[in-house]
């Protein structure tokens, strides 16, 4: 069994934030495999389904995005889910935007979500960075990750929350580097391959 994590801030006033787009993610592969409708669970929203050949769990946590290793912990102990088999969608200030990238372990990037979860789990789990880009200056971080994506980024998140989705399947079988690979084949197809 796998635990697909999607990180975010729970509240309608957070919806739309790039720091959200792991949210998104997470909503766009319930609906392509047609999973339950999530509900509240391991302090968090939850739902379980099969993607490809895998028996999936869907968690969104619901405890603000500092604190998002509890429930990701306790999903994890519940159904006894090793390291290797978490995969957490996250926004990446440090990839362009439309971007995605795929690795195991590594540092959090100053990522509070990701921080939250090494704390309460380890390191070596796997992460799908999505590129929202970096406002260019440290100071104002912040307040972009925490706004919504503009009415012009909109078509590229729906994009890539599509990929994303339609080639799961690829990621759930362990994977990556097709996925990845995938992943950025349709982002071209759709037009957005040289997002900057």
């Amino acid at each position: 069994m796998l635990l697909f994590v999607g990180l975010g801030n729970p509240g309608r006033q957070y919806a739309g934030n790039r720091h959200n787009i792991g949210f998104m993610a997470l909503e766009a592969i319930a609906r392509a495999h047609g999973f339950p409708v999530a509900r509240p669970k391991f302090q968090g929203l939850a739902t379980e389904g099969t993607i490809g050949a895998e028996r999936v769990i869907l968690l969104a946590p619901q405890t603000y995005m500092n604190e998002s290793g509890r429930s990701v912990a306790e999903a994890a102990r519940f159904y006894k889910i090793e390291l290797r088999d978490i995969v957490v969608f996250h926004d990446e200030l440090d990839l362009p935007p439309a971007k995605l990238r795929v690795k195991t372990g590594g540092g959090n990037a100053g990522h509070n979500g990701l921080r939250s979860i090494t704390a309460h789990m380890g390191n070596d789990y796997r992460r799908v960075r999505l590129g929202i880009g970096h406002p260019g200056d440290k100071s104002l971080v912040h307040n972009y990750v925490l706004n919504d994506f503009g009415k012009t980024e909109v078509k590229w998140v729906d994009a890539l929350c599509d990929a994303i989705a339609r080639n799961a399947p690829v990621i759930a079988k362990g994977d990556d580097a097709s996925f990845q690979n995938s992943v950025h084949l349709a982002m071209d197809a759709a037009g957005f391959g040289n997002e900057k």
